[in-house]
């Protein structure tokens, strides 16, 4: 649908007036602060004919008027404008991405940690998990009852792979001890990621004996890569979600905190998106119900030119959008930067 020049300033003035105060908009207002060049009662009548057209609309116990949810949409596709962060604000992310960090989960979670502070929404964040990034520490095969062992694989983070395997008739508890010194000789330091572009070639000349067991060995660190249990979900700034004014209700605060618990909830609504470029959802736009009063503004970034994950930003639809897709945009740039790294 599309409405004339003086409809569109006057609802970009309601939205950039309620997104700025949270509270419904009046013609005077928009009069006084706005400098459209027209009176209040012309405001008043456009104001009339936008509510009529479902771009605006009247809270029960105000006299003023609010954007509804496809006013915003509108909004987001037809009127806004590309935001410039501030020379500020482009230090702030310079300064933090430059900060040395450790793994790959760190990064992620000082991303949350930032994006949400410097916005004041909530940050999502999908991606794989440390078991994936994470760097080699120890291999230990340990020798269960009579052909079988348990495959244990632990990184530098912390994170552990544990996984029951067949051994060959052949393969002695001294093979045993034997395959774990020399794989996590080889393996320390290096990511499950990285394991075949790497040094499996020098795995299998070292360990030719036992090349039926390695091959085990090596398929189910390649299945465990695969697997999605390992995509892991990360959050920052969850408290922010109290801070909104449309928030103040605790049953729906209440629901909202109850959908961030499910990792699964969590990744559907960042993979909702198109894999290119910033996805704006706005309301009733999100599948989930809880989701109905909030927008979601996500993006993809990458490890080493591959897409790695998504990172998002949870708000009330009343949510300064120019700004947040910015810094957001801005921040997978700097992050995917990083991970070229790992």
């Amino acid at each position: 649908m599309k409405i004339d020049e003086r409809k569109q300033r006057v609802l970009e003035a309601i939205i950039k007036d309620y997104v700025a105060t949270a509270e419904p908009v009046g013609s005077r207002t928009i009069a006084r602060k706005y400098n459209l060049g027209v009176s209040p009662a012309t405001i008043r009548n456009e104001m009339a004919d936008l509510e009529e057209m479902g771009f605006i609309e009247q809270p029960h116990t105000s006299a003023g008027r609010i954007p509804s949810q496809f006013g915003y949409r509108y909004y987001v596709d037809c009127l806004m404008e590309t935001y410039t962060l501030s020379e500020m604000e482009e230090n702030l992310i310079r300064s933090r991405f430059l900060q040395k960090m450790g793994d790959l989960e760190q990064v992620i979670q000082e991303t949350g940690k930032f994006l949400s502070w410097i916005t004041n929404y909530t940050a999502i964040i999908s991606g794989p998990g440390p078991v994936v990034y994470g760097r080699f520490k120890t291999v230990e095969l340990l020798p269960l009852q009579e052909r079988a062992a348990l495959l244990i694989v632990i990184t530098e983070s912390g994170a552990v792979i544990h996984k029951k395997i067949e051994l060959p008739e052949s393969v002695t508890p001294i093979d045993l001890m034997r395959i774990s010194q020399v794989m996590s000789d080889k393996l320390q330091g290096i990511t499950l990621n990285e394991l075949r572009r790497t040094i499996l070639m020098e795995l299998y000349d070292e360990l030719q004996r036992e090349k039926n067991l390695l091959q085990i060995i090596i398929d189910l660190l390649e299945e465990t890569l695969k697997a999605s249990e390992w995509e892991k979900v990360y959050l920052g700034g969850i408290i922010n979600i109290l801070n909104q004014p449309e928030f103040h209700n605790i049953e729906k605060v209440r629901r909202i905190l109850g959908v961030l618990e499910k990792e699964n909830e969590i990744r559907e609504l960042l993979n909702e998106g198109s894999e290119e470029g910033i996805t704006v959802r706005i309301g009733g736009e999100n599948r989930q119900e809880e989701f109905q009063e909030c927008s979601v503004i996500t993006i993809t970034y990458e490890i080493k030119g591959e897409a790695a994950g998504r990172v998002g930003l949870l708000g009330p639809t009343r949510m300064e959008y120019p700004r947040t897709a910015a810094l957001l945009k801005h921040a997978a740039r700097a992050l995917s930067e990083v991970l070229r790294g790992f």
